[in-house]
This record gives C-alpha cells, structure tokens and sequence, in this order.
C-alpha cells in the first residue's frame, strides 16, 4: 500500500511544470499589437506602403512602440490626441503633463518630447537654409517649435547680417518680461556684440494664448526706437504659445 506521503508525491509529480524563465504577459490578447494579424500591424503597413499613408495614431503608436494592459500602442496614441486635441498639442505638451495621463511613464514621455525636439531642429535647418527670415510664416512655425511648450517664460532673440542670414539664436531672458528697459538694453548690447544688422525677438506664452498684451506691445515699441539709434532694425516679435503664434508685425505693431 501506499503511505500518503507517496501519494502526496505522486500526484505533486502529475502537476505541469511551470517555466519560469520568461515573463508572463499580463496584457490582453487584443491589447498587444504583436497579436495582430502581421500585415496589419502598424509598422508592416508603414513598410509596405509608406508613412504618408499612416493614420497620426499609427505614427504615434509606432514611436511609443508598446501600449498598456488593455489598450495597445495605437489605442492609446488616440487617446493621447483625443485629450490633448491633435499632434501638435500632444508634441509640444509640457514633460509633467504627459506624465499624468494613464499608462504614459517617463519613456513614453521622453520619446514624445524627443520626437518634438527633432521636428523642432528639422524646421531650424529649413529656415536657416531657406532664409526666410522675413517670412513669418517660416519664423512663427520654427518659433512654435522651440519654444511654445516651454513651461517658463522665455524671451529669445535671432540676430541677422545685413543679408538677414543667421548670426545666431539665443535665449536672453526667462521668467517674467515685465521689466521692459533692462530688456531693451541687453538685446541692444547683444546686438552691437554680433554686429547684427537686423533682430526677430521672440517670447512664449506658457498659458498657450499667444494674443500680445499691452505689455508685449509697449516693450516691442520701445525695442525698436532703441535698436533704430544703432542701425539695427527690429524686423519682428513673434509671441509664441503651444496652440500657435502671432507676429507684431503682421498685425501693423512694428
């Protein structure tokens, strides 16, 4: 007869064994992209026939590469867009932002503010290579780019030669541009250090309305009587938020 303790044995010996060795999925089936049928999957699609034929979830999801348990990477791509209304919102969103929506951690949020650092440096080599300096158009989107989702106010300043080519661009000032004069001065001195002919100033509106205030006018007029003592024109002042740009002197200011 058996002894319970061989009984015991025997059926623990009838039990499956278990490998340990690789992790267990936790997500869904329907919730992993790897699971779809392969010439649906988003990047197979890219490849087959091109990215300009993707859908903005697509792309998106395909740079954050995974999703979360329940939602895949696309899924959660459109959900991204849906709460902050468009790609252009969810690129130029602050880092802590985006790190308060659901099943976005620090790499997901570090590849989305990447990818708005790389369109911002590709809209830098086109302005400078294209020299469209007095185009606003071209200045507002490359201004956008760099500085409208900054989380602090910041007042920059891209100086030109006589040929409005690029002397270069710098960041002055950050926090408040309350004090006009001391703003005055520095763009001034700076100036006169590059031997700059002409400027385009530019400062963000962390509150995303890019609508210029009184204040922003009155330091725009009071830059330029200064710059024009030196010979250096004041071409522009593009104020720049996260939904878009407005241009001084497009509106008539300068």
């Amino acid at each position: 007869m058996e002894t319970r303790q061989q009984k015991s044995d025997c059926k623990a010996s009838e039990q499956p064994l278990v490998d340990r060795s690789h992790k267990v999925n936790t997500e869904g089936v329907g919730s992993v992209i790897a699971n779809w049928v392969e010439e649906e999957q988003p990047r197979a699609r890219l490849s087959r026939y091109g990215a300009g034929q993707r859908s903005t979830a697509e792309l998106l999801g395909i740079c954050l590469v995974s999703g979360v348990p329940g939602e895949d990477a696309v899924q959660l791509a459109r959900r991204l867009l849906s709460e902050f209304g468009g790609i252009g919102f969810v690129l130029s969103a602050p880092l802590h932002h985006l790190l308060k929506v659901r099943g976005v951690g620090l790499a997901k949020a570090t590849q989305i503010k990447a990818i708005q650092e790389l369109a911002a440096r590709d809209a830098e080599t086109d302005l400078i290579q294209s020299q469209k300096f007095t185009d606003p158009g071209a200045v507002g989107a490359y201004l956008r780019k760099r500085m409208g989702s900054l989380p602090h106010e910041a007042f920059a300043c891209l100086f030109l030669n006589a040929k409005h080519e690029l002397l270069g661009f710098e960041v002055l000032f950050r926090g408040s541009i309350d004090r006009t004069h001391v703003h005055a001065r520095e763009v001034l001195k700076r100036g006169l250090e590059l031997n700059a002919a002409a400027v385009i100033v530019s400062h963000n509106h962390p509150s995303g309305n890019a609508e210029p205030s009184q204040a922003d006018i009155a330091l725009t007029r009071s830059l330029s009587d200064l710059l024009d003592q030196v010979e250096i024109r004041l071409l522009d002042h593009v104020i720049v938020g996260a939904g878009g740009w407005v241009s001084l002197h497009s509106r008539g200011l300068i």
